[in-house]
């Protein structure tokens, strides 16, 4: 069964809406961990709209189990990065005008400067994670940048229509997670999973971790973060 992080930024966000301490994304960490979480993620982007710099200063104090940082390769990340040294750091494309992630790292075209900052991520022991699309040449790129894992993103798959368009974009995403193993590297994958699509990319051979967040965080609301989880976590073993 593959692992489940749950990312707490939407936590942020509504506090952020009011500009003050509730909800704590602290506390959400504490309650998806008594749900089951294996990992905790939070995306701490450049213009902060959600996740602060206080939130990962004392979520890497507090949580007890491993810390995944969604970041752009940014100097000024980076070396938050280095500094506050989590389990993981998955790079991401950021874009100031969108709501949320829109798709992949271009890992293909930015290839040096992401190698560098994986260089030296790697130099202090954090894993590095890329999310990417489905894509066999992004695949290919990561390897070469030195990423021991690679995260798919599955956003396309989540928001294709049942039927053949949904199992087009499952096969896009089976074929690159045998290409991202078959290069020696981990593979992860999450974005737009929630309780009802999620079965199908659990079942992919040798997936290691789930990255998943709005679904668990919107049932939360109505019945609690804690049992958000869990009732995640059932939905990942059933596998059906």
């Amino acid at each position: 069964m593959a692992k489940l992080g749950v990312n707490i930024d939407h936590v942020a966000t509504l506090r952020q809406a009011r500009l003050g301490t509730e909800p704590d994304p602290v506390w959400a960490a504490v309650e998806a961990e008594l749900g089951g979480a294996d990992l905790i993620t939070v995306h701490l982007r450049e213009d902060r709209r959600h996740i602060q710099d206080r939130d990962v200063e004392l979520l890497r104090q507090t949580v007890q189990v491993p810390l995944n940082l969604e970041m752009a390769a940014l100097k000024e990340i980076v070396a938050i990065a280095l500094r506050i040294k989590p389990a993981m750091a998955t790079l991401v494309p950021e874009k100031r005008t969108e709501v949320t992630t829109e798709g992949g790292l271009d890992v293909a075209a930015n290839t040096p400067a992401l190698s560098a900052a994986v260089g030296k991520l790697s130099a202090v022991g954090i894993m590095c994670s890329a999310f990417i699309d489905a894509d066999l040449r992004q695949v290919h790129a990561a390897k070469q940048a030195g990423f021991g894992i690679c995260e798919l993103h599955t956003g396309p798959y989540a928001l294709a229509a049942a039927g053949a368009q949904r199992d087009k974009e499952l096969e896009r995403v089976r074929a690159a997670g045998e290409e991202i193993l078959n290069s020696g590297m981990q593979l992860n994958a999450g974005h737009g999973l929630n309780y009802t699509n999620v079965q199908a990319i659990a079942r992919l051979p040798h997936l290691s971790e789930l990255h998943i967040g709005h679904a668990i965080v919107s049932r939360g609301i109505f019945i609690g973060l804690r049992e958000a989880v869990a009732r995640m976590k059932i939905a990942i073993s059933s596998m059906g």
